[in-house]
């Protein structure tokens, strides 16, 4: 994949082999040799990932971290921290200026290209998600939601799948205090638990006894249900064949034992800010998709989804030789309505006439709303009789009941309603809905509150 990664680091040799490394990937790459500059940088040119070293003259690396963090503009730039071996503190020091992640020195190449690779997908979604709403309450949530839930990755619910019950218990102590961690030593039950729960991580061991900690992760990349949840694996020192085939199966990111407890805790983060990211983004993206096809008054369909649907349906009914009709409704008099009553009792009249429309249609009838009073149903497997006993029905139920206005009062609403059905292979959508809306025509030419099913 492609990204662009800002190398900081005050000493020429450190850079160039990082460089060499990642072009390698076929990561593009920045550098920097000062924290002022790589500031600068990422002010102006907006680098995917940021590989921070620790010890620099000047502003250093946790210095340049809080910065970054802290400007609106830089705050979403996944900061890797690369610190020494011998410095377990800066560790910690790192995750309280903000660092995402951990590289320590010297620096793996394996480790290096996975936490690039997840960082940099995790800013990904991060660009798209902001794209497409420009402040935090387009996103349906505030600016504190977002930072304490997504940013922190704190309070995830988190599957542990180990069977040794020491070193379960010691991931479980280290985990508690950010997450809420449930362990499972059978992996066949977790592949039952997992489909059907909200989990945002599964942590896999692969020391499991008599088992196949890969087989597990295999298994759920394989479930549409599982397959997007991260999974982290813990392995042995000397595993890296195993690991390889862990990562090329999509797990997400590893640890090898002996645990570091902050690296497993700025791991474990990263993980959960990115499902998050990833959730809110899906259910962005679904919530567009239904405004765009849906009629915001009624609920029902709206005309562009209609006529993209009905193309569908005729097709199918023209190859399997199957009936379809359409059924077209249109409010009796809906103008005296807006003009003695208000705009505000037509909308009322508008959306319990597409509550009514909905009660009278089966399961498969795709009921939709045209525009202003007109509303259309698309019945498939139904023939011009059955359609035209479902407008009746349709107008007796509408006939039968007065309408509830917001100031108390009723009124009673009528329908005229068209019908037509597809008459053979060489007949078009265009033709069916053309010879629905002019029984319609008849159908109020001949005084309204009546069904007419087309003659031809």
């Amino acid at each position: 994949m492609t990204a662009r990664v800002l190398i900081v680091d005050d000493i020429e040799a450190n850079v160039k082999l990082l460089e060499a490394r990642l072009t390698v990937e076929y990561f593009e790459t920045l550098s920097a040799r000062s924290g002022q500059e790589a500031l600068q940088i990422c002010a102006n040119e907006g680098p995917d990932v940021v590989l921070l070293d620790v010890m620099m003259p000047g502003m250093d690396g946790f210095e340049v971290c809080q910065r970054l963090k802290a400007d609106p503009k830089t705050q979403h730039i996944p900061v890797i921290m690369v610190t020494a071996l011998d410095q377990p503190s800066d560790r910690v020091k790192g995750l309280e200026a903000g660092a995402d992640d951990f590289l320590t020195k010297p620096v793996d190449d394996l480790a290096l290209i996975t936490r690039v690779k997840n960082l940099s997908r995790l800013k990904t979604l991060t660009d798209e998600m902001l794209m497409r709403a420009s402040t935090s309450e387009q996103m349906g949530m505030g600016g504190e939601e977002a930072d304490d839930a997504a940013n922190a990755g704190l309070g995830g619910k988190i599957l542990l799948v180990e069977d040794n019950t020491r070193s379960g218990e010691r991931i479980m102590a280290t985990l508690s205090g950010d997450q809420n961690v449930v362990l499972e030593k059978d992996p066949q039950q977790a592949l039952l638990v997992l489909p059907d729960s909200d989990y945002d991580l599964l942590i896999v061991s692969l020391s499991l006894s008599g088992t196949d900690g890969l087989r597990l992760c295999s298994q759920l990349r394989s479930l549409d249900r599982t397959r997007n949840l991260p999974i982290l694996i813990v392995t042995e020192p000397g595993e890296d064949a195993r690991l390889h085939r862990g990562l090329d199966m999509g797990v997400n990111d590893y640890l090898v034992r002996p645990i570091d407890k902050n690296e497993m805790l700025a791991r474990v983060r990263t993980q959960i800010k990115r499902k998050r990211y990833s959730d809110r983004l899906r259910n962005k993206l679904d919530e567009s998709v239904e405004l765009a096809i849906t009629d915001a008054l009624t609920g029902l369909y709206n005309r562009r989804y209609m006529e993209g649907h009905l193309k569908t349906l005729v097709e199918e009914a023209v190859q399997r030789g199957k009936p379809l009709s359409v059924l077209v409704a249109d409010i009796d008099y809906f103008k005296s309505v807006n003009d003695t009553h208000g705009h505000d009792a037509g909308d009322e009249v508008l959306k319990e006439f597409a509550a009514r429309m909905r009660q009278n249609t089966r399961g498969i009838d795709l009921a939709c709303r045209l525009g202003g009073e007109e509303f259309v149903v698309m019945m498939p497997d139904t023939d011009l009789a059955k359609a035209y006993m479902v407008g009746e029905r349709l107008r007796q139920c509408i006939a039968s009941m007065p309408f509830d206005l917001p100031n108390g009062a009723k009124i009673s609403v009528t329908a005229s309603v068209g019908v037509a059905s597809l008459e053979g292979v060489d007949d078009t959508q265009d033709g069916l809905v053309k010879r629905a809306d002019q029984a319609l025509y008849c159908a109020k030419r001949d005084g309204r509150n009546r069904v007419v099913a087309d003659a031809a």
